[in-house]
């Protein structure tokens, strides 16, 4: 049985429950008051009169002691409050300032509660207070860092309304703070339901479980946004920044890099076949939809009549139409047409589909048109050595226009299969379509100041060991000379049409990004993986460059990368021949787009000669490589004192005896005595001007 409970049992836990109530008061610093609203007398405990800058002698026990010490600003606000309070004796709850006697502003926090008198009236306002600076001057900070955040943020409550948007969150939502606090975000934004947005608030939200994503909101934003969320214990708080112009740049180079692959993709049908024309005809369906909505091939036949020979059209259900109109059209259409006078152009020829259809007489061809209905259509002639061997029509439908850019890359596909319908016509076996098509890829060198660059290319002897060895030289943006010589892997038609696209991507990378050898393979090596060239090649970039006291001291620099290739080597002006590294090179082209590369500088002074090359100068079935590059070595330093297109020519004719079991491409720069360049030619990177070779390569 329970012992009972005795009168002093009741007052000791009462007594208790007192000294803890009053220890957890002492503990927070908390003070309290008692507000008798009938005689209008204030009581305050000690810590409150401490915390208002009173003593026990100086405090008046009054509203009025209490007015005194409350910011002007805040005297409205708060006293608003316990007014609500008394007349329905509720709930009063304020954070407010005060101004001590010494001038210096603290935070309070006040809660309390009116209580009714007999009548029902409140008789008694009684509650507790606080110094709140520490914690709102914490708070103060955290706003005033996500005020000032580049970023838009704003919190959501478990009700999905708005409760806090910060001066970013305003500019990027496009609706001020005043408009969405309150709000719930699927009523204020009505495009987010259903869409990626909701999904991931709500799984966050679910599973407690941050997100993070990328999303496009419509209109009225119409922007895309990089968006990260994570549930707090009072809702959702978000964070975002728009990405709109970095996504516009994401799809322009989306764009390049499939209209490289476009192109890449056309240059290997072209020249993988022996049969152009065939390849020609399949076109349309390498440019359809990449570059129009529907096109036509025409070729200029042996009589110099235009046939069409090629077709394709985005829809299957019309390609049968398209066929059939591609079949016809040019018999019905008069001399005046606008293919007509494409035919007859330098340049593309712009028409509308309508144009076309009025100058068309009734009958099939006109009927069918109709039926395809184009809205635009642009003629890009074939042409190749000033000759129109074709015309390439591109036809667009409602809704869809041509751009600059898809006329740019649709000529530069006019141009490669101009080319390479009059390699065919010009060209009978497959070795001499082949290394005309190579030489086409091969430019001639540029013209530094007082530099001299030589180039020489030999096919391989054998009709079936064409392949991939190229050189380059050309100017970068910065005015610094770059020269590279390289060499897919392969000897037949596919590995010189590999070392088309391989050359074109470094010197296109090269030519815009005014990189340096180590970033130009680096990124050559990740667009040959974008584009998924299944090749691998070999190249050395060699770049020459001065500085203002290099310049002075009539030295340069040349700054050189190897992936795979052979060492470059040396000519010094005193005849000895140096092998500017050993056979360690970095790893090919092809195999891991992910491998670090490394960048070597060498200076030379005026009068040094540097030669790149390929295998087929040195190698033989008979001896190995070693062997081939101490001939060359001996060779070099025998004729050193040649001017260098002859010093070339002489070296190939000892290395190969015009008879190269391989491909042979030699590049060389040679440094001239360098006078001070002009102020109007010179440049921070100039490197000095070159006399040109024969540009042939002869």
């Amino acid at each position: 049985m329970a012992e009972p409970t005795h009168v002093g049992d009741l007052a000791d836990d009462v007594e208790g429950d007192r000294l803890r109530a009053q220890l957890a008061i002492d503990a927070a610093r908390i003070g309290t008051f008692d507000w008798d609203l009938r005689s209008g007398r204030l009581v305050w405990d000690d810590r409150l009169v401490e915390m208002f800058g009173y003593d026990r002698t100086s405090f008046e026990q009054s509203i009025e002691a209490f007015n005194a010490r409350l910011h002007p600003d805040d005297l409205p606000r708060v006293g608003d409050a316990l007014q609500g309070a008394i007349d329905t004796c509720g709930e009063f709850e304020a954070e407010y300032r005060i101004v001590l006697p010494g001038g210096h502003t603290r935070w309070v926090s006040a809660r309390g509660r009116a209580l009714g008198g007999p009548d029902g009236t409140s008789a008694r306002l009684i509650g507790v207070a606080y110094d709140a600076t520490t914690e709102l001057a914490a708070e103060a900070r955290v706003v005033r860092l996500l005020e000032a955040m580049p970023a838009g943020f704003y919190s959501l409550d478990a009700d999905w309304r708005f409760v806090h948007v910060n001066a970013e969150a305003e500019r990027l939502i496009g609706q001020s703070r005043d408009d969405l606090l309150g709000r719930v975000i699927w009523e204020a934004f009505p495009a987010a339901v259903g869409s990626t947005i909701e999904e991931n608030y709500r799984r966050a939200v679910a599973t407690g479980e941050p997100v993070a994503f990328d999303a496009h909101y419509p209109a009225p934003l119409n922007g895309w946004y990089e968006v990260r969320a994570w549930p707090t214990p009072e809702g959702l708080s978000v964070y975002a920044i728009e990405v709109t112009a970095r996504r516009e740049a994401q799809e322009q180079a989306e764009r390049s890099a499939r209209r490289l692959a476009l192109l890449a993709q056309v240059s290997a049908e072209l020249a993988g076949t022996l049969d152009v024309q065939s390849a020609t005809a399949r076109l349309p369906r390498l440019v359809v939809p990449a570059l129009a909505d529907w096109c036509i091939v025409t070729v200029i036949d042996a009589h110099g009549q235009p046939r069409d020979v090629g077709s394709w059209h985005v829809d299957p259900a019309s390609r049968s139409v398209l066929e059939r109109y591609a079949e016809v059209r040019l018999d019905a259409m008069p001399i005046a047409a606008p293919v007509g006078r494409a035919l007859h152009a330098v340049e593309a020829v712009s028409f509308a589909g309508a144009e076309v259809l009025e100058l068309l007489p009734p009958g099939q061809a006109r009927d069918l048109l109709t039926v395809l209905a184009p809205r635009a259509e642009v003629a890009i002639p074939l042409r190749a050595r000033g000759r129109t061997l074709g015309l390439l029509t591109l036809a667009y439908a409602d809704g869809h226009d041509a751009t600059e850019a898809d006329v740019a890359v649709a000529q530069d596909v006019a141009d490669r299969a101009g080319l390479a319908l009059d390699n065919a016509r010009l060209f009978d076996q497959q070795q001499q379509m082949a290394e005309v098509l190579q030489r086409s890829l091969l430019t001639d060198p540029p013209e530094p100041d007082h530099a001299e660059i030589a180039v020489r290319y030999l096919p391989a002897a054998e009709v079936a060991r064409v392949g991939g060895d190229w050189y380059d030289a050309f100017l970068q943006p910065g005015g610094s000379t770059m020269v590279v010589i390289g060499d897919v892997v392969g000897h037949d038609t596919a590995a010189a049409a590999a070392m088309g696209q391989v050359r074109s991507l470094l010197r296109g990378i090269a030519a815009y990004s005014d990189a340096g050898p180590v970033e130009v393979l680096r990124g050559l090596d990740s667009a040959m993986t974008l584009l998924q060239l299944d090749t691998l090649a070999t190249a050395a970039v060699a770049r020459f460059e001065q500085t203002a006291d290099e310049l002075e001291r009539g030295v340069t620099r040349m700054i050189w990368a190897n992936a795979g290739h052979l060492p470059p080597l040396a000519l010094n002006p005193d005849g000895s021949v140096a092998v500017l590294a050993d056979w360690k090179a970095d790893l090919l082209l092809g195999v891991d787009a992910t491998v670090e590369r490394t960048e070597s500088v060498v200076t030379l002074d005026r009068g040094s000669t540097v030669l790149l090359y390929t295998d087929g100068l040195i190698e033989r079935r008979d001896a190995d490589l070693d062997t081939g590059l101490l001939r060359l070595r001996t060779h070099l330093t025998e004729l050193a004192d040649l001017p260098l297109g002859q010093l070339l020519d002489e070296l190939i004719e000892r290395l190969v005896d015009g008879k190269p079991e391989d491909d042979v491409a030699v590049v060389a720069v040679r440094l001239h005595r360098q006078d001070r360049p002009r102020p109007t030619e010179a440049g921070p990177n100039r490197v000095p001007d070159v006399v040109p070779d024969d540009p042939a390569g002869r």
